[in-house]
């Protein structure tokens, strides 16, 4: 079958001298790996608007035996020396990253489809955690953002994957909306770090207001780099805040990554829970553990009087969590300085003026049920300052 698509993809014309890539030897890998059959090119001198010629000229050569979304096209170059967002009109981007002597270059991420593999550990990672919701609008990146603070105070070394490629937002959190990462001299992209957590985010790599218009196999492409072609090195825990839903990006990391557990976040409606159930079963039907649930936005703490008010109803992922059979690690209410701190690139669970309120209370109790779930890692961590001892002392479950 090999044999016969190469023979195909004989017809398939470099645009700049009318030649087929097999004879100017452009193609360099033709395999079959599963219900997918991945294809590489050699890209030099071929402009985006070529590209996407090229690559619609095997869509349609290949649609006979496979749908689009199983058709993997992934580019390399020789000598890429095309600006980083030189395809721009469809947001892909050159996977050429300049081998240089000190990390000094600008990161680039990968143009193409992503792969199908082995699962293989994330290097540098003793734990990768998911974060998914059923749907959006839950607060999961706050949550994801506040968890991750949390457990760096604890004394561990935490890392996040922003995965909402179509709406990233941990960079603004973490007050990196302008910065640009780089690469060290063994193309490793270097994640930036804020406020003691490493991050890598899409949101970097693009323009705040440009849409990005991607199928989605090319997402799988890129969670796979941020997985992989980051350098993770003695990251306790890395925390994936999932895009809302079941899709490609879900489908993507369980089959190419050893994933060690998944929390569902949901708000306490019985819309919300109805799709954050589907989350749920989508991680075991993908055999992941489950850490637990959390009802985020439980209720709301008025800043005025105090007042606790259940806006989204209340105890829903309490009760839900009993028929699912799985642990309830906690319920988080809604304060205005969640908001507030969000939109000001400074985490709630940074300011240690809000222990004594029930947010950063619930922020710390479900971290620790984050930590016993684990267990003790290879190393343990130092405790450091306030919050250490915060953690040393008895565990408020």
């Amino acid at each position: 079958m090999e044999d016969k698509i190469r023979q195909l993809l004989s017809q398939v014309k470099n645009p700049n001298s009318a030649q087929s890539l097999v004879s100017e030897n452009r193609l360099t890998n033709v395999s079959i790996e599963g219900e997918f059959v991945k294809i590489t090119y050699k890209r030099d001198g071929i402009n985006p608007v070529q590209k996407r010629e090229i690559e619609s000229t095997i869509h349609q050569l290949l649609n006979a035996w496979y749908k689009e979304d199983k058709i993997l096209i992934e580019t390399i170059s020789d000598n890429n020396s095309q600006d980083i967002f030189s395809g721009r009109d469809t947001k892909e981007i050159s996977s050429k990253v300049e081998q240089t002597a000190a990390p000094a270059q600008p990161a680039q991420i990968k143009t193409g489809h992503g792969t199908v593999g082995n699962k293989r550990p994330v290097p540098g990672v003793k734990k990768v955690i998911a974060i998914g919701s059923g749907k959006g609008g839950v607060g999961k990146s706050t949550f994801t953002a506040n968890l991750a603070v949390t457990l760096s105070l604890a004394g561990y070394q935490v890392g996040i994957i922003d995965a909402d490629i179509y709406g990233p937002s941990i960079p603004m959190m973490f007050n990196k909306r302008f910065d640009k990462p780089f690469s060290n001299s063994e193309r490793k992209i270097l994640p930036l770090e804020s406020h003691g957590v490493k991050f890598m985010s899409f949101g970097l790599f693009i323009n705040e207001g440009d849409p990005v218009i991607w199928r989605g196999p090319m997402l799988g492409g890129v969670l796979n780099q941020f997985l992989f072609d980051v350098d993770w090195t003695g990251t306790d825990y890395l925390l994936i805040d999932l895009p809302p839903g079941t899709g490609d990006i879900q489908l993507s990391m369980v089959q190419n990554t050893n994933v060690d557990g998944a929390i569902v976040i949901s708000t306490p409606q019985d819309i919300a829970l109805l799709d954050a159930t589907k989350g749920l079963e989508m991680f075991r039907k993908m055999n992941l553990p489950i850490i637990g649930m959390v009802e985020n936005m439980s209720s709301f703490i008025c800043n005025k009087c105090d007042a606790e008010h259940f806006i989204f109803g209340h105890g829903g992922v309490e009760t839900a969590v009993k028929k699912l059979n799985v642990p309830f690690l906690g319920a988080i209410p809604l304060e205005m300085e969640l908001r507030t701190s969000s939109d000001e690139g400074a985490p709630y669970m940074t300011h240690t003026e809000y222990e004594a309120k029930p947010v950063y209370q619930s922020y710390k109790n479900i971290s620790q049920k984050v930590i016993d779930h684990f267990g003790p890692l290879e190393t343990s961590p130092e405790k450091k300052g306030f919050f250490g001892k915060l953690f040393s002392k008895e565990k408020t479950l």
